[in-house]
């Protein structure tokens, strides 16, 4: 009986401490600074309004009022690092080869016509501007403006390189970088600790783990950056008569575990900033921030502006 009462006072302990610091985290954990606060995120510059990936598509954003340029990277034959999602040139500039294996001057001009990723039978047809632009030319051209940087590929050179730059153009405060891959990620971390990082997908699972079990709000935390997908997106990618009880259930599911508004206002006390991709809807977006999101990252950066104007978002908190 004894036993019982200790074991039932235990948890109640750990359940009511747990619960309490899950509201009010900075009784435990000092926040984190932030140096600038992303609500409108242009992925990859705004892949459904300009060619993803080129000046003109920043361009476009910045002048949108855009928030954060969210953008990937990858290295020439020559070490130059560019700004591109794909690691082959198949699908943007239709030539069965890799980035890695051609100088920056060999790099050819992309596709008249390039579809977008994240939104259902929709081309993005371009302007003049289809050069793939070196990283430097974002920095250059967008000074203060926080930029998201996606390492595609794990090599070390390519992070080496990405850092210099960051410190060259003194933008270790408007940056964030990672990938999905822990290994990426904590090299990037490794390399330059001053640039924040995102969460890496094993990351992301563990923080869920923590997260359920309670433990979370005792746990300190490096990232100051979550970046998930929306999963019921799923749907709107896929038409939804194609997917199988198996793949909706699934989506369900990891929309039911990641899209959790205490989880996000409990980082976001933290000082860790959560940015759901890739919206291009107007009741994701509504949705998102609803749940207390940091930002919304899309493909359409006028379309989420004039949301965010019409709601009265516009202006970070």
């Amino acid at each position: 009986m004894c036993a019982a009462v200790y074991v039932l006072s235990t948890v109640t302990g750990y359940v009511l401490t747990s619960a309490l610091l899950l509201k009010c985290p900075n009784l435990l954990h000092r926040k984190k600074r932030e140096t600038f606060v992303s609500k409108h995120i242009s992925h990859r510059g705004g892949a459904g309004e300009n060619l993803e990936n080129t000046m003109m598509a920043f361009k476009h954003a910045v002048d949108v009022g855009t928030d954060m340029l969210e953008l990937d990277c990858h290295l020439t034959k020559d070490e130059q690092v560019v700004v591109s999602h794909d690691g082959d040139l198949q699908r943007t500039c239709g030539i069965d080869t890799n980035i890695s294996d051609v100088t920056y001057a060999e790099l050819p001009p992309y596709l008249c016509r390039l579809g977008v990723t994240f939104q259902r039978e929709c081309i993005c047809e371009g302007g003049e501007d289809k050069r793939i632009p070196l990283l430097r030319d974002v920095f250059d051209a967008f000074p203060n403006t926080p930029v998201n940087i996606d390492i595609k590929v794990n090599n070390d050179t390519l992070i080496k390189k990405v850092s210099e730059l960051v410190v060259k153009y003194d933008r270790a405060h408007l940056t964030v970088w990672g990938n999905a891959s822990n290994q990426i990620v904590r090299k990037c971390y490794k390399e330059n600790p001053h640039i924040p990082v995102l969460f890496s997908l094993p990351r992301v699972l563990q923080l869920l783990g923590l997260f359920y079990t309670g433990l979370l709000p005792f746990v300190p935390i490096k990232e100051q950056f979550l970046e998930i997908p929306m999963p019921s997106i799923i749907t709107k990618l896929q038409d939804p008569s194609r997917l199988t009880r198996g793949q909706r259930f699934i989506a369900w599911l990891a929309d039911t575990l990641l899209m959790r508004k205490a989880l996000f206002d409990h980082l976001t006390a933290r000082g860790i900033q959560v940015y759901i991709w890739v919206l291009n809807d107007e009741d994701d977006f509504q949705r998102a921030f609803d749940l207390g999101a940091t930002g919304v990252m899309t493909d359409f950066p006028t379309k989420l502006k004039d949301f965010m104007d019409r709601n009265s978002l516009s202006k970070a908190e």
